[in-house]
């Protein structure tokens, strides 16, 4: 898993961002909503804060914030889903919902949520914490990453299509073309003065209007989604490969362990080829000098004769 080894991480980062404004503060924010869990993830540009809860936390909150509160986590976390999940999506409380948010003096970050449920009032507060440095990597660094290059790559397409139309556009007034309105004539695009008064007149309205700067419209939310879910399957063959690499290599070594054993057995074959070889040739040697032994140590015959 990518972000960690929390399931609720990877389910998160499936979800896109959306710009959500909380008494006041400009966030993006991002939330997964199970069956009886959540995950939050939410950030003013200067911090990133997260929430994660099961049912058994669900249901001790529950309790704590609402003493009257007799349902099952079920139907009050259903209540829980309906009104909130369209404000952290980018939309309005459903219903009679208040939510608001404070800044706790120990850095965390609160949401508070007052509907009503069966006719009874209704409180719930998500009490995020800073982030752990990678989770924030995970599911807003990297992804926006991407998005930026791929966005780059858009921009230098585009601008070497406009210096075609160009061209073709040059070719045509050349061999007599002309315009039927004047008002739809355009200046040559030029790549280097487009930059620069982009940098210098697009730029600083951005960094003027916070609001702006975290618009997340529908395009840029489907482009996160596409983002992450080309990540998402890479990761996922990479890690395919890496479980039937360990087969594959396994394989490679029992092959080479039959290969080498063959090879050692046809040195032992050849071994004693030679060493038979070597005691067929060597016998009739061995043969010759016994018998030489065997001829020396007979008693030799005295001589008859003038001289002894």
């Amino acid at each position: 898993m990518e972000a960690g080894g929390d399931p609720t991480e990877d389910l998160l980062l499936r979800r896109p961002l959306h710009p959500v404004s909380i008494s006041g503060c400009q966030l993006l924010v991002k939330s997964w909503f199970g069956d009886a869990a959540y995950h939050v993830l939410l950030t003013d540009m200067h911090c990133v804060w997260e929430e994660r809860m099961n049912a058994a936390a669900i249901q001790s909150r529950a309790q704590e914030l609402n003493r009257r509160l007799r349902a099952s986590v079920g139907a009050f976390f259903s209540h829980l889903c309906e009104v909130v999940q369209p404000c952290l999506s980018g939309g309005l409380a459903a219903g009679e919902a208040q939510i608001s948010l404070t800044r706790p003096d120990n850095g965390n970050i609160t949401v508070k949520l007052k509907s009503e449920l069966a006719g009874l009032p209704f409180y719930w507060e998500f009490r995020c914490t800073p982030a752990p440095v990678a989770l924030a990597c995970a599911q807003l660094v990297r992804p926006l990453l991407v998005i930026s290059r791929l966005l780059q790559q858009q921009v230098e397409q585009l601008g070497g299509l406009l210096s075609r139309k160009d061209a073709e556009i040059q070719d045509y007034r050349e061999n007599g073309a002309t315009l039927s309105r004047e008002r739809l004539q355009t200046e040559v695009f030029e790549k280097l003065t487009y930059r620069e008064n982009l940098i210098a007149k697009t730029l600083p309205a951005l960094w003027s209007e916070p609001s702006d700067s975290l618009g997340f419209d529908a395009e840029l939310q489907q482009l996160y989604v596409a983002a992450v879910a080309h990540r998402k399957r890479k990761r996922s063959e990479e890690h395919r490969v890496e479980e039937e690499s360990p087969a594959a290599e396994t394989s490679e070594v029992k092959s080479v362990s039959s290969e080498a054993a063959e090879v050692v057995r046809k040195q032992n074959d050849n071994d004693e080829v030679e060493t038979s070889d070597m005691k067929t040739a060597n016998r009739p040697t061995t043969q010759q000098h016994k018998r030489a032994e065997r001829q020396s140590s007979k008693p030799k015959k005295k001589k008859v004769g003038l001289f002894r």
